[in-house]
């Protein structure tokens, strides 16, 4: 119920923000184009959600056509469609949050968080079901003195997760 809470906050602040920017972009470029320019990039929201819907669905299909992870195209998608629907919501701050998902470099690493969160959030199993393999670079440390009993007799190996 806490995250709940904060998300109304969250969503209150940000509609008393986007009227806030939308009064002065009206005030500095005349109300007419400030409605002119937010019902423009609504429809191009509605024009991308489709567009990457789309085009996330058959990048989907061709890497499970080839029979490899699908996971990237997934979050792609993800991101795609969230950047996408975030022009459909009135506003300029939204708009501009939007325009930013759908530029190569930000999407990128857009892309990277979402992927980071589904791995966090599902079995190490399903993520490399979903992602592939995991690349990890292990070193050796300095040896342990063996189990005293009733220890695991389990060696541990530090290491590093590497993403390609």
């Amino acid at each position: 119920m806490r995250g709940l809470g904060w998300a109304a906050v969250g969503a209150f602040l940000l509609v008393i923000a986007e009227i806030t920017v939308f009064v002065l972009v009206a005030q500095a470029i005349g109300w007419l184009w400030a409605i002119l320019i937010g019902l423009a990039t609504t429809i191009v929201g509605f024009m991308l959600v489709k567009r990457e819907g789309v085009r996330a669905w058959r990048r989907f299909r061709a890497a499970l056509g080839e029979g490899r992870p699908a996971g990237g195209e997934v979050s792609d998608g993800v991101t795609g469609l969230l950047g996408a629907l975030l022009l459909i919501i009135p506003g300029y701050l939204t708009d501009a949050a939007g325009l930013l998902l759908l530029a190569p470099p930000v999407r990128h690493l857009a892309d990277r968080q979402v992927r980071r969160v589904a791995e966090r959030r599902i079995s190490p199993a399903a993520a490399g079901d979903l992602f592939g393999p995991r690349v990890v670079r292990a070193e050796r440390g300095p040896a342990t003195p063996p189990p005293a009993a009733g220890d695991s007799p389990a060696e541990i190996v530090e290491g590093e997760i590497v993403d390609r």
